[in-house]
């Protein structure tokens, strides 16, 4: 049981990997944290593409939390339509962790991916070139640092859509949305002038949980939702926490009544960047990566 203080519950339950809306040529791998060292997540598919994030180098994490933070810290408003909220988890074992939760206003802050496929970065460095409200990690690249799915950056195509499995978040002129590609695919005539792809779903339309069954692996991880106001949510897991199965369900039955999720890129990719009111604070990316979502004001 993963509780919090809202008191939703994640099950612990731990089974193999099963239907995730992935292809059958499809297996998520993950990173896995033996001790201290933290390893490399592979993200196996085809032998057409191949996602392998390179082994990291050990960089400071910042993560600033002073000893006195409550176990929620509830949201707080920090400017331009950007809250921040601290919230610590705890399973059945009595292992802890603390996330990094935003919530973002699309009506006060306007979305870009960015991606550089010959110029990867730190989380950090991606926060302090782009100068924005909040940067964090996107989607799936191999081990040359290509996008394994569709990017859309500034109206520019990169990389090739999912089809039949995996979510996209995307920015059009008049709005945002979080979408599963299955229920809603991808459609080149669509006007989008920025957009990421991913998987799995975590929640799906409704707020329904999104993934039943996984292979009990744990893992960093970065989420992207959207909640029944439409405001968008980013959550960072800094710790190998989650499962799958279980970040799905704690989603799902959390206060933050999201009507859908989609599952980022996580492990050494996981990071998130933001500005606080003692200057940039959250959690840095253990390796570099190519394609990041910003947050910037309006």
């Amino acid at each position: 049981m993963i509780s919090f203080n809202a008191r939703a519950q994640g099950r612990k339950d731990v089974k193999r990997i099963g239907n995730l809306g992935v292809p059958a040529s499809w297996r998520l791998g993950v990173r896995i944290l033996p001790l201290v060292a933290l390893a490399l997540v592979s993200l196996a598919c085809d032998a057409t593409a191949t996602p392998v994030t390179p082994v990291p180098t050990p960089t400071i994490r910042i993560d600033p939390s002073p000893t006195s933070e409550p176990d929620d810290t509830g949201w707080k408003a920090l400017s331009n339509g950007v809250e921040l909220r601290r919230l610590r988890v705890t399973d059945a074992n009595g292992t802890s962790n603390r996330l990094w939760l935003t919530r973002l206003d699309p009506a006060r802050v306007r979305f870009r991916v960015l991606y550089d496929q010959a110029n990867p970065r730190l989380m950090s460095e991606w926060f302090g070139a782009a100068k924005a409200l909040l940067v964090v990690n996107a989607g799936y690249f191999t081990e040359d640092y290509h996008a394994t799915g569709l990017v859309i950056s500034d109206g520019v195509r990169s990389g090739k859509s999912y089809a039949g499995f995996g979510g996209m978040f995307a920015v059009r002129t008049d709005r945002v949305e979080v979408r599963w590609l299955v229920a809603k695919p991808y459609n080149a005539a669509e006007p989008l002038r920025q957009a990421v792809q991913a998987f799995p779903m975590l929640v799906h339309s409704g707020g329904k949980p999104g993934v039943t069954e996984d292979d009990g692996n744990l893992a960093r991880r970065t989420v992207v939702g959207q909640d029944r106001r439409g405001r968008i949510v980013f959550l960072v897991s800094p710790d190998s926490f989650f499962t799958l199965k279980n970040l799905s369900a704690f989603l799902a039955a959390s206060d933050l009544e999201l009507d859908t999720a989609l599952n980022l890129d996580g492990g050494t990719s996981s990071g998130l960047m933001l500005a606080g009111p003692n200057g940039p604070t959250g959690v840095d990316s253990w390796v570099k990566v190519p394609s990041v979502i910003v947050a910037e004001a309006r």
